[in-house]
């Protein structure tokens, strides 16, 4: 069957011969089970051009075990997500060669798919390729296994589409997150003064907007109360024309804390990004950013004193030894000085501090996260690289002689740091001052630090000869207890700095009780991710959580990790390994059902989360958070049930993605639907005023496509029609249902 497609393919990619010396066309072939009864997907790299001067050709992708099928080829692993692929065949003057990689799992989205491509000569130097996707919905096998199709066909998109438009449309006063009150008088405001005035009241967010023909006050039980409604009278009037109908507004906060995590250290974002997305949190009354600019990938923030943590672990490219800067991954060209993407650059100190300032001026609170003892890779590698170019050995994060062996969530052997050797002491304690100090020069107030602590795989210590003998000494039964004896360390060193401690769940959940109990003290909140009983455990870990005395912010993954997938299409960005996620997964994600309050317990507030492994830029950075984020900033706002997914739906497609537009922010589209019934075909949009356009011949609309607009006569002989929608300079995914059943 590969060679029944290799001629298919080769005309399908269609490359020229102007651009580049060198043209990479990629594709999935199939989705199977191999000879081992595992799923397995071969994967082609058509090559052409002027293949004198490639010695490798280098690629990103999640770290899958790889063969190639012709033996002549070498496909070989640098690190764990990042590979390259020799063979003499680049040599003998082909001007084209194909290269099939028979690659172990399931591919299902292109965000699996090679990445970061670029050559390699023979001095080791890397160097530009043109590079394309092709088509990866040619043919079922491409995105599934039978039987495992995550794809919904676009007849289920035409139902859900009918249910969605079956909602109220949405009024002046029917914005997201939805008031606590709205009562409507008499008249309408076309415009004059807006009045503040402070109250007294329990809540110090809360908020009264009267809204009368002859103008608008104000009042706000503080100063910060007063900010978010100003703020969210400037977005109502925005998005009605600068007219209200006379109304009363009573609003306010069901949760204090209402969070999203950023992750700029797997791919970077710049600080004018992430300035345009604070003003939006500000818009939807969200007040906290957990800044994730700490991982195995990259050290983002300049620390004074430790140059080594910017100097090496903000830079990827092609490397072999990462002697100077860290091995690429996930995206770049193999440069570790190219300036302007995703993998390299990093916030200068006198940056972060402007950036602080930024977000106190708009009521968001930055909370630092410095990962520690796992997602710890950048650390250790540029703590070495200090040692190995200085001698200092101050700041050393491991020691010789380690044999421990491990594998990480993420595949990497040599991403924990050693909590038994002085080194990592004495760096925790340098990053933290340092961080301090850069709040206290921004005036802005500082009072939790987020350790991470996530994820440390098992075994990360059990070769280190410190951590046994200290384990040893000090009656530790398991690595769990050297763990925890680290994060009972750091949130003292915090405490000592009159800072309070954040983590996620496993900074006590999985502990010994006691042991958890002596940690939570420490503990201004955990970010609960995995929100369902693991194992053979019943009760909910937002249970067990309070129950040891940890405060619980609801980060959860199903519903809340904004990397997700929308759908199961494989064009879709994301990763799927938690559940595919839109915007209605966050609505339905109640605090009340997954983090239910507990006597004596904590539930301060909800987070959503957006991991970076398969962003490549702001505008999908953008694409992910919108318009999935407003499910999650309703839920934070409002715990209990709001809006019906109909109604939600009306609200965004009257307000929230016409104001999103005009902020020039992008979002994700909804799918068209598609049905054929009477020997007709008929199509329908979620949204009023899109334009849907369709073909019949296979391939994907674009925007001079066929307009539908009435219901259209099967052809005779068509096999498969394809519809996208167009609607506010966005596009969707293409729906797809087969005719020919």
């Amino acid at each position: 069957m590969l060679k029944e497609l290799a001629a298919a393919v080769m005309i399908s990619a269609g490359i020229s011969a102007t651009a580049a010396p060198v043209e990479v066309a990629w594709q999935n072939l199939m989705n199977r089970i191999g000879a081992d009864g595992k799923p397995e997907y071969v994967q082609r790299f058509i090559i052409k051009g002027d293949l004198s001067g490639l010695s490798r050709l280098a690629f990103n992708q999640f770290d899958r075990k790889m063969t190639a099928v012709n033996p002549a080829d070498t496909v070989a692993r640098i690190i764990p997500g990042y590979y390259y692929i020799a063979s003499p065949r680049f040599a003998e003057g082909a001007d084209s060669v194909v290269v099939d990689i028979v690659t172990s799992g399931t591919l299902t989205q292109y965000s699996y798919g090679a990445d970061g491509v670029h050559g390699v000569n023979a001095a080791g130097e890397p160097f530009d390729v043109d590079f394309i996707r092709l088509s990866g919905t040619e043919r079922p096998e491409q995105w599934s296994l039978p039987g495992k199709d995550r794809m919904l066909p676009a007849d289920k998109f035409y139902e859900i589409n009918e249910a969605l438009n079956n909602g109220a449309k949405a009024g002046a006063y029917d914005i997201v997150p939805s008031f606590k009150s709205v009562k409507l008088g008499e008249g309408t405001y076309t415009g004059g003064d807006k009045t503040p005035k402070l109250i007294k009241h329990d809540n110090p967010e809360f908020y009264r907007l009267t809204v009368t023909p002859e103008g608008i006050t104000i009042e706000g039980a503080s100063q910060k109360a007063l900010y978010t409604a100003s703020r969210t009278l400037e977005r109502l009037l925005k998005m009605n024309g600068g007219q209200l109908p006379a109304a009363v507004v009573e609003d306010w906060p069901d949760y204090g804390y209402r969070g999203v995590m950023i992750d700029i250290a797997r791919n970077n974002q710049s600080l004018d990004q992430m300035k345009k997305f604070v003003d939006v949190m500000a818009d939807y009354r969200l007040n906290h950013l957990q800044f994730h600019f700490i991982d195995d990938e990259a050290w983002r923030l300049e620390i004074p004193g430790l140059p080594e943590l910017t100097e090496y672990s903000s830079k990827r490219g092609y490397t072999t030894d990462e002697k100077d800067f860290l091995a690429q991954i996930y995206a770049g060209d193999g440069r570790a000085e190219t300036k302007g993407g995703t993998a390299n650059g990093y916030i200068t100190r006198a940056e972060f501090i402007d950036f602080l300032k930024y977000c106190a001026a708009r009521g968001v609170a930055v909370i630092p996260e410095i990962e520690t003892p796992g997602h710890a890779r950048a650390a250790r590698k540029a703590m070495e690289a200090r040692y190995r170019n200085t001698g200092d050995a101050t700041y050393r994060l491991i020691e010789d002689g380690d044999t421990s062996v491990y594998r990480s969530a993420q595949d990497f052997g040599d991403n924990v740091i050693n909590p038994a050797v002085p080194g990592t002491y004495k760096f925790m304690e340098k990053v933290f001052d340092e961080i301090i100090a850069m709040y206290k020069d921004a005036g802005v107030p500082l009072e939790t630090i987020h350790i991470g602590g996530d994820e440390v795989p098992h075994g990360a210590w059990s070769g280190s000869p410190s951590a046994i003998k200290f384990m040893k000494e000090n009656n530790m039964q398991s690595e769990s207890d050297l763990h925890a004896y680290w994060v009972k360390w750091m949130g003292n060193a915090l405490k000592e700095r009159g800072l309070k401690m954040a983590g996620w769940q496993e900074i006590v959940l999985g502990k010994e009780e006691n042991t958890a109990k002596s940690i939570s003290p420490y503990i201004e909140f955990v970010n609960l991710w995995v929100t369902w009983p693991q194992g053979k455990e019943t009760v909910l870990p937002a249970i067990k959580a309070q129950q040891v005395g940890a405060p619980v912010v609801l980060s959860t993954a199903h519903g809340f990790y904004f990397d997700q997938p929308y759908s199961g299409h494989p064009d879709e960005h994301g990763l799927g390994w938690a559940m595919i996620t839109d915007e209605f997964n966050s609505l339905d994600a109640y605090p009340s059902v997954l983090a239910p309050q507990q006597p004596g317990g904590k539930v301060v507030g909800v987070q959503g989360q957006l991991w970076s492994e398969t962003v490549r830029g702001p505008e999908m950075m953008d694409l992910y958070l919108f318009p999935k984020m407003l499910g999650m900033a309703e839920r934070a706002w409002n715990s209990d049930t709001t809006y019906t997914h109909a109604q939600f739906n009306q609200v965004l497609n009257k307000h929230e993605l016409p104001f999103l537009a005009g902020r020039r922010v992008n979002f994700h589209m909804r799918q068209p639907g598609v049905k054929v019934e009477g020997g007709k075909i008929f199509m329908n949009s979620p949204y009023e005023g899109a334009e849907i356009r369709y073909t019949l011949d296979g391939t994907d609309p674009n925007s001079n496509s066929p307009l539908y607009t009435a219901p259209i006569d099967v052809p005779a002989g068509a096999k498969q029609v394809r519809a996208r929608l167009y609607y506010l300079n966005k596009e969707s995914v293409s729906s797809m249902l087969p005719l020919d059943k």
